[in-house]
């Protein structure tokens, strides 16, 4: 497998033949649509072994393959992720003051039920979300400082899993308050003892830190090397650079992806690191400003599409490894960053280069199909048949 990218002249018919790969491959793996437009700086994968050699017969490293995804997920997609992945981790479920579980706004039981079909691992996301969606650092502080209500919350946790079917736990808790951060990891701890007694494993989401003394409440909180000793793995939030009322940049720069891992592996070891990986792009008005402009999340074929109709290439930041493009609409001009094979593969290379556990998206409501194929080209994902 191999990443071409469009020239100008070029068409999808032109692009198969020149690469002895099959013209309908290419479109069904680049998740194209008639007419088969095709933007200049565009990355297609493009299959070029002959037909019938079967990619999961090399001989590949095995690593782990997850996200995250709502329950009101459309069902199509995730079938068509499922075989890729081994854990979904279903979005969210939160707690009150007092310890009781709060379920997510819609039935999560036919994931659950879905996941098994597929040998991917169901898995319940904690979160400390308010009634306002946000996170909720006020409730962090409540558990933590209250023997009962943790241990209220685990009792509940365990309950849910056991009666639903899961077969593991991640904590996604953001904003930790700096004098939280000790007894935050002490519940993590906490919870991963008790939950491995019955069998279950539990994972905790880390917000992307360079250094352990990185300043700003995102981070503050967190403490890498004790919540590395705490969870039976960590999940590197390493995305959300570019966000939506930030300036316009990539979404997970690779630079900066690379920083986080290098520090993350100074403090836990590597086989327990999920590189995050986003499965989205962003579109922001221009002029950028600070406190006004909001930027419109938008999913990788959909950027790709807008730069097909409004005829502008794509340009590719060698720093960042990421794809991006201007575009002008009713007078505003626009700048959209997103992922492409290009960026995904980068990413993947990193997996490779430090010997990490795995990959995990966030979020796996769009289907990428891209995304799938270069690390079913590089990698065994793991599969838990019981």
């Amino acid at each position: 497998m191999e990443i071409y990218v469009v020239q100008e002249g070029d068409n999808v018919d032109e692009i198969a033949l020149n690469h002895n790969a099959n013209v309908w491959r290419v479109i069904e793996d680049n998740q194209l649509e008639y007419p088969y437009r095709l933007a200049v700086g565009q990355a297609l994968v493009i299959e070029n072994e002959p037909i019938g050699v079967n990619r999961k017969q090399r001989e590949k490293r095995q690593i782990s393959s997850g996200g995250y995804a709502y329950p009101f997920i459309n069902g199509q997609v995730l079938e068509s992720t499922l075989p890729f992945l081994s854990e979904l981790s279903v979005f969210s479920y939160g707690f009150t003051e007092e310890g009781a579980l709060i379920p997510p706004m819609q039935d999560d039981r036919w994931m659950i039920e879905a996941s098994r079909q597929f040998f991917t691992k169901p898995v319940l996301t904690l979160t400390p979300l308010g009634a306002d969606g946000h996170f909720n650092n006020n409730l962090i502080t409540r558990l933590i400082n209250n023997r009962q209500v943790q241990e209220r919350l685990i009792w509940n946790l365990g309950a849910e899993v056991t009666e639903k079917g899961y077969k593991g736990i991640n904590v996604d808790f953001e904003y930790i308050l700096p004098e939280d951060k000790n007894g935050f990891t002490f519940f993590v701890g906490r919870l991963t003892q008790v939950m491995n007694l019955f069998g279950y494993q539990v994972s905790v989401a880390l917000a992307p830190k360079t250094s352990a003394n990185q300043k700003g409440l995102l981070y503050e909180g967190v403490d890498y090397q004790g919540l590395g000793r705490a969870a039976n793995e960590v999940f590197l939030m390493t995305y959300e650079w570019g966000y939506t009322y930030g300036p316009p940049m990539a979404v997970a720069p690779l630079n900066m992806v690379r920083r986080v891992v290098n520090y993350a592996l100074t403090e836990i070891p590597a086989e327990k690191v999920i590189l995050g990986i986003p499965n989205y792009g962003y579109d922001w008005p221009l002029p950028y400003q600070n406190g006004v402009t909001k930027a419109k999340t938008i999913g990788n074929i959909e950027a790709v599409k807008l730069a097909v109709g409004y005829g502008v290439p794509i340009q590719f930041d060698p720093v960042a490894q990421s794809p991006f493009f201007r575009y002008w609409q009713y007078g505003v001009q626009h700048e959209v960053w997103f992922e492409d094979a290009r960026s995904i593969q980068a990413k993947l290379n990193l997996v490779l280069e430090y010997g990490l556990k795995g990959i995990g998206y966030w979020q796996l409501m769009r289907f990428f199909q891209v995304s799938w194929l270069l690390m079913e080209n590089m990698f065994e994902v793991e599969k838990e048949k019981d």
